[in-house]
């Protein structure tokens, strides 16, 4: 059997992925789940964050640790409940793991925590920003950075972490992409709002590998910019998609005030923007792009 990696928030879009790619290099693996489930080559254990419980034997042999979990951003209006829902699914979720770890006398060799590049703020027009820029001060910068200072937590046992803070994620499966895509099948793609907002992407796969790579090479440490070069505007996003499905595009933008009464503060998902660039991942590592340009990794994913 291979090295364990146990993984939250498994049966989401980077986490289903991710764990095939992982059974396919021979890794055992197990999720951490709020119920009990059956699910292929896969060990689900359960936890509950407001019992302060974790199924006995899911921290035991785990040789890497992969934070995916978290309630979406893009589903719901934003009431005070869901956003508090936003919050401590990320951030109690790690305090708890953190707990549990430090009662055990051996410890995973990695632990790799997903954030967000809404840690910037979201939107900083033009600016860009690397991994050394300062954090934003809106609610979903405050959820960013209160979720790598919860994984601080698990770093303060010695454990090397790092922290992939990601971008659009291109898939056919879910996220952002697909729900752009449809009305551009029927002929009807726009821009939202003024269009000129910037879409920091990375293809799925990507992703994925960027995960494995930072659970296995021991130099990643710290807050890297999960993201393909270069970042593109909503407008042209949204025009590759349209190209890419032989799609014409004739709708002019959905303006933001219709966006803010259907989504409300919500909105700002797709109103803000954020030009974001990999410096650490370019700078610092060997990893290699599979998808470095929008076009091919959206015919990967539509066509």
């Amino acid at each position: 059997m291979g090295k364990k990696v146990l993984i939250t928030g498994g049966t989401g879009l980077i986490g289903k992925r991710l764990t095939q790619m992982l059974l396919e290099k021979g890794y055992e693996v197990a999720y951490l789940s709020r119920k009990k489930a059956s699910i292929a080559s896969v060990q689900v254990f359960e936890w509950d964050i407001q019992k302060n419980y974790i199924e006995e034997g899911a921290l035991d042999n785990v040789h890497f640790l992969v934070h995916l979990a978290g309630t979406n951003v893009g589903e719901g209006r934003w009431t005070e409940e869901r956003k508090k829902a936003i919050l401590e699914s990320r951030t109690e979720s790690i305090k708890l793991i953190a707990r549990k770890l430090a009662e055990k006398q051996s410890q995973p060799a990695a632990f790799v925590s997903a954030s967000g590049v809404s840690y910037y703020g979201q939107d900083t027009g033009d600016r860009k920003n690397a991994e050394n820029t300062p954090p934003g001060d809106d609610f979903l910068s405050h959820v960013s950075v209160e979720w790598e200072k919860a994984a601080d937590q698990v770093a303060a046992l010695g454990i090397r972490t790092v922290k992939l803070r990601t971008g659009i994620v291109v898939s056919k499966d879910g996220g952002a992409i697909p729900r752009m895509a449809l009305p551009a099948r029927f002929g009807v793609g726009a821009p939202l709002g003024s269009g000129k907002q910037w879409i920091s992407w990375i293809h799925l796969d990507d992703m994925c590998r960027m995960y494995m790579e930072a659970l296995e090479n021991e130099s990643w440490h710290g807050a890297y910019n999960a993201v393909a070069a270069p970042p593109v505007t909503n407008e042209d996003l949204t025009k590759a998609i349209c190209k890419v499905l032989g799609r014409p595009q004739w709708f002019p933008n959905v303006p933001a005030f219709a966006l803010k009464l259907v989504f409300g503060e919500m909105a700002a998902v797709v109103l803000g923007g954020n030009y974001v660039v990999n410096e650490r991942i370019e700078g610092e590592t060997g990893f290699r792009y599979r998808y470095g340009e929008l076009e091919g990794a959206l015919k990967a994913e539509l066509v």
